[in-house]
């Protein structure tokens, strides 16, 4: 039986996911060792599970019964599939962009590499944060395709995780880069260029 337009978009969309998540198993071997770096414990409190009850967020509706969390807010149409494909994979390709740029910067915790530079090439010219910028462009897209309530919980609880995670790395990057990343948050925003 052939698949229907809004099967290939959810298809499209969970492709997307796993390609960003193979891509960034794959990318974290061979980085430059950290300098200083958050705790493990503080890591796991405050980035990995609120990204993994989002994720729960953003399963199956099944899961959710007839609870609140279910209750519909965006209609499950094509035109919506669609604006959610898109805004999943324009997040995605952001994601992996700003990853590539990084380089052996990266790391996908709050650290200070040795060596650590300052990338203000690509995306990075507008948003200090664009990996968080095209994460949470992804969760939007993936709450857009859910329809419900709790899409908008996920999306808040990635927000304040990556919030969080952000003002972190700005003031080890300003203790490390001194003016130059004073100069650098001058020209720039955190996540949205020009408003945020």
């Amino acid at each position: 039986m052939a698949m229907t337009t809004e099967q290939w978009l959810t298809q499209g969309i969970d492709t997307a996911w796993r390609i960003l998540l193979v891509w960034w198993l794959w990318s974290a071997w061979g980085n430059k060792t950290a300098a200083r770096g958050e705790p493990w414990l503080t890591r796991l409190a405050f980035y990995w599970l609120p990204l993994a009850v989002a994720f729960v967020l953003l399963g199956p509706g099944e899961w959710y019964g007839h609870t609140w969390l279910r209750e519909g807010i965006v209609p499950h149409t094509v035109p919506f599939f669609a604006i959610a494909f898109v805004l999943v994979v324009t997040g995605v390709a952001l994601a992996i962009w700003s990853r590539v740029l990084l380089g052996r910067n990266w790391s996908s915790v709050v650290q200070i590499k040795h060596d650590h530079v300052l990338i203000e090439a690509g995306p990075y010219r507008y948003v200090r944060h664009p990996i968080y910028t095209g994460i949470l462009l992804a969760f939007i897209g993936t709450a857009v395709k859910v329809g419900d309530v709790r899409g908008i919980f996920a999306v808040l609880i990635v927000f304040a995780s990556f919030w969080r995670k952000l003002r972190m790395e700005e003031r080890m990057l300003g203790e490390t880069f001194g003016e130059a990343y004073s100069a650098y948050k001058r020209r720039t925003r955190a996540l949205i260029p020009g408003l945020l």
